[in-house]
């Protein structure tokens, strides 16, 4: 169940990261074209709005030979290109005014934070192909300046002094022509946060998308370890109820045994006991079976619990100080688990005596459990409680079981507020001291 957990969380966040992706190069996509939609329609305008200023602006040369003058000045030499510049600077200054107007319309209307550039690139005498300027001459520009840009639009055209012969073909000559060619610049500056503000529906819904997702996930994995909890659930009360199965099972095939060799008066109470702890441990499986009154321990059950554990163990020496005189308001079967789950522990891990004592004084029940047999690094001690732990030599159990006995011993101590201790040597033994308080 883990492992195939862990199957599908891989699973998903493979897949979610791979829609996660598709949803940002679709994002990125949709991007790029609102950019690209939005430059086009500014170049359009700016494009149509700036060839129609050239045309105002080239029909007025025609009329007018000042730029071809001034030209032919700065071509000759006549004039420093100071003075060159001014000229083109004064001489645009209307059609400057225009174009500042349209790009406060367009911010008006659309928000555009437009910059704008127009440039003569070259000056170019037609004749002998001589350039009249050697970099690009700035015609107008926008006070915020142009940092990334995007051409708008490039342009040529010429200009000449032209002169009419008096024949009667009139044929006109075209001298000192000169080819000039332009270029338009443009940037929107706050390109990104309108492209954002107008796909901010579009973002929304894919974050919402993506949520749904992790939320459905996540619920459905909440449910998965909620299952998973139960059947651990189960499985530990399947382990519980095998575990506890073992002995009444085993001290009754001995009894059987017993019976049929010879007849002993004692064999029949030890059977009654070891019954009534089996229909103990199916009450524990039909909840809605149990009485309501726990079964409280009598002073001689201590002795039985222990007598049981000689008959289903005949080779092992069990020795009892009990000096419990009253009846104590403990769980008998719960009790019964606990000695024998000692002492079957120490069986398992080489004993041949177990000594229990069994003591109360000061409203405090007292129980000690030692052995001779072959004890416990102790490095171990700490691990011995846990559940399904067992000792391990070069990663190989050198006994059989769970790991469940000192499991069920610690919780039910712990269940009544008692505390357990446990001190061991290699080769030499294990002792287990229990505690517990009780009131009258």
């Amino acid at each position: 169940m883990i492992a195939k957990s862990k199957i599908l969380i891989s699973v998903f966040a493979a897949l979610f990261l791979l829609l996660l992706g598709i949803q940002v190069y679709f994002m990125y996509k949709t991007y790029q074209v609102k950019e690209r939609d939005i430059y086009r329609s500014v170049n359009d305008g700016l494009t149509n709005y700036t060839d129609n200023l050239e045309d105002i602006q080239e029909a007025k040369e025609r009329n007018d030979d000042s730029l071809q003058e001034i030209i032919i000045q700065y071509h000759n030499k006549e004039i420093n290109k100071k003075d060159f510049l001014n000229y083109f600077i004064e001489n645009r200054k209307s059609a400057r005014e225009r174009l500042i107007h349209y790009i406060d319309s367009r911010n008006q209307k659309d928000g555009y934070e437009i910059s704008a550039r127009i440039r003569y690139l070259s000056i170019v005498h037609l004749p002998d192909s001589t350039k009249v300027i050697t970099e690009p001459i700035v015609i107008f520009e926008t006070k915020d300046k142009i940092r990334n840009p995007r051409i708008a639009s490039n342009g040529s055209w010429e200009t000449s002094t032209t002169k009419r012969d008096d024949s009667d073909i009139g044929q006109v000559e075209k001298r000192n022509t000169f080819l000039v060619k332009t270029q338009t610049d443009f940037e929107i500056k706050n390109i990104k946060s309108i492209v954002f503000k107008e796909l901010t529906l579009l973002i929304i819904c894919c974050v919402i998308l993506l949520s749904g997702v992790l939320l459905l996930y996540i619920f459905t994995i909440r449910n998965l370890i909620q299952q998973q909890k139960q059947v651990e659930v189960l499985h530990t009360i399947v382990d519980n109820i095998s575990h506890e199965f073992k002995t009444p099972i085993a001290t009754l095939k001995i009894a059987s045994k017993a019976l049929k060799k010879e007849w002993n008066p004692e064999t029949l109470p030890l059977i009654d006991r070891q019954i009534s702890r089996l229909e103990s441990l199916m009450f524990q499986l039909h909840k809605d079976e149990t009485p309501d009154e726990m079964i409280e321990i009598q002073p001689e059950d201590w002795n039985f619990f222990i007598q049981d554990l000689a008959v289903t163990y005949p080779g092992i020496d069990f020795n009892l100080e009990n000096t419990i005189s009253q009846k104590l308001p403990y769980d008998r079967n719960l009790m019964e688990t606990v000695i024998k789950n000692l002492c079957e522990n120490s069986v398992k891990y080489g004993a041949s005596v177990v000594k229990i004592n069994i003591s109360n004084s000061s409203q405090q029940l007292e129980i000690e459990v030692s052995d001779n047999g072959q004890g416990m690094e102790t490095k171990e001690l700490n691990n011995i409680f846990e559940k399904f732990y067992r000792i391990q030599n070069n990663n190989i159990h050198n006994s059989k079981g769970l790991g469940l006995g000192l499991y069920f011993v610690k919780k039910i101590i712990a269940n009544y507020g008692g505390k357990t201790e446990v001190s061991s040597q290699l080769n030499l033994g294990s002792t287990f001291k229990i505690s517990i308080p009780y009131e009258n």
